[in-house]
This record gives C-alpha cells, structure tokens and sequence, in this order.
C-alpha cells in the first residue's frame, strides 16, 4: 500500500482506515489500527463515538493532505503523541512536542507516591509542603500534583527553555500557571542557599521528586526507533550508566545541613537498588523503599524523614 493509494480521493472513511492501517503494517509500525486511527480523529477533529457513524460518509477531500503528511510521518517512527500534540497522563491532556519527553504510565505511580507520603506526614500540619519537580518536561509530574493537592505549592523546573515552555502552556490550559513557581536550571544548583538548604524565593523545599534522564549511553542504539529518533536526549541519556543525575543531586544533598523530608526518583532497569544503597549511606531518611511499576519491574525510589 502506498501514501499516494492513502491519498486518493471518491472513498469512505472506512475504507482510508483501512488503507492506513496496511500503509502502517508494510511501515513496521507496532499497533497499526490504533495509529491510523489516532491520527484519522485527529485530522477529522470527532471523537471514537462519532467516528464509528461516519464509516459510510466520504472521507473529507480538503483533508487528504494532512492525512498523508500525518501518516507519512507515522510510517518513519514519530511517536503518535508528537503527531497528534497530545499525551494522556493521570486522567488529564498534556500538549506534548518534540520538546519535551512523553509522559510513561508508570510514572502516575510515583506521584501516587508522592501524595500518600506527603498527605500522611502533613495531615495535620497548618503549614503545606513545598515540592519541587526536577526536569520537569511537559509538567506531568508538577503540574499533577498541583491540581491533586492545591493546598501545596509546587515548583517546577527543566535545563531546557523549550520544555518549560511546554509546561507553561499546559499549566495555563489547567488554570494554575499563577500558582507553579517557574525555575530553569540544572538540577538543584539554581535551589542551593548558602550549602544550608534547598529553598525556592523565601520558602523551604520539603519535596524533591524528580524523573531525570537515565538511560545508559550505550543503551541507546537498542530503543525502539520511536525512543531513540525522536525524543530529546536531553531528557533521556544519563550518563554512561545512566545514574550521573542522581550521582549529582544526591552529592549536593549530603552536602546540605537540611535536607527534605521527602525524595522521590524514578528510574530505570536495575537502577533502584543503587540508588537506595546510596542514599541509606547518606543517613538522611527514616523509611527508604523501591516501587515497582505496572510490569513488576524496580521503577521508584521514595525516602522519607518521619
């Protein structure tokens, strides 16, 4: 099957899914049908619902360009969230772009996380904790936490312009752009005082959570091509083992007086476990434990201090 074949016109709906979803197969593209037909609501602007009534009715012609263009890029590997601008998270439409990393599933289990320990140990607290979101991207993990628990004040922040751009415009499709604090850098160094503490303007961190980069160097030719060609390796590469942002953050915290009473990391394949071992040496936290993901699979680290 050929783009130009996906392209004709004088067919129906039904008809052009199906087309795209062998253009997509002869592409080896995992999920064809889900893909063509992601991008065919896109470009027809109709939810799944309407769609399945549209079957009959001819495909639009003065859409038949960006239906080609969308499925073309499709066909080379982009990630469908790229295609179509958006990436589903907790419940919620993130904007997504080339920008910024698309937000995994199991990274609503480390802000689950995140809001049990931090409801549990402020529950009675007239003082919310301040919670700080490193590399941040599209503001999943900020942004989320923010709108779950509004009496918190949440910052967020990202080496990359463009990604907190991102996130700016998702904060603001959810009404709390007034409420994040806004901060690019590179990981804590923008949030050192003085070798004390971790502070944003005048207030205390007492949250860190953070999914950075840490895909080992030499994993990277091994990613699935819509990994590997398409998303920031800003957000991805952690060094030759992978492990370097976590090496930095937690060497700055040992040097700090007072440290937060909550660390939260995701991670990656066997990770975890190093990453415990490191901060129990550091003796900062009360309660270290490891999180697995939706396939059983090591994925979080979260430290409390009780």
């Amino acid at each position: 099957m050929t783009l130009e074949a996906c392209m004709a016109v004088n067919e129906d709906i039904r008809t052009k899914l199906q087309q795209a979803t062998t253009y997509l197969t002869e592409c080896d593209v995992e999920e064809a049908r889900e893909n063509a037909q992601l991008i065919m609501l896109h470009v027809l602007n109709v939810e799944q619902g309407r769609l399945l009534l549209m079957w009959q009715d001819m495909f639009p012609e003065g859409k038949l360009i960006q239906w080609g263009e969308l499925l073309a890029r499709k066909g080379k590997g982009e990630p469908i969230q790229y295609i179509i601008g958006e990436a589903w998270f907790y419940g919620r439409s993130f904007t997504v772009s080339s920008a910024v990393l698309i937000p995994r599933p199991e990274t609503e289990l480390l802000v689950e996380a995140v809001i049990k320990a931090g409801t549990k140990l402020w529950q009675h607290e007239a003082k919310q904790p301040v919670v700080l979101d490193i590399g941040t991207g599209c503001g999943a993990i900020s942004l989320t936490l923010q709108l779950e628990q509004p009496q918190w004040r949440v910052i967020a922040s990202d080496i990359s312009a463009d990604a907190l751009s991102v996130a700016k415009h998702n904060a603001a499709q959810f009404g709390i752009a007034h409420k994040i604090g806004w901060q690019q850098g590179d990981l804590l160094q923008p949030f050192i005082i003085e070798g004390h503490e971790l502070r944003f303007e005048d207030q205390h961190i007492d949250i860190l959570v953070s999914n950075p980069p840490y895909i080992p160097h030499s994993d990277m030719a091994q990613l699935q091509r819509e990994v590997r060609d398409y998303e920031p390796h800003l957000a991805l590469v952690g060094g030759e083992d992978g492990l370097d942002p976590y090496r930095v953050m937690l060497y700055k915290l040992a040097q700090l007086e007072v440290k937060p009473t909550i660390v939260a990391f995701e991670l990656g394949i066997h990770q975890p476990a190093i990453v415990v071992e490191m901060m129990k040496k550091m003796g900062a936290w009360d309660d270290i434990s490891i999180i697995t993901d939706y396939n059983g699979i090591d994925r979080h680290v979260i430290a409390l201090k009780k």
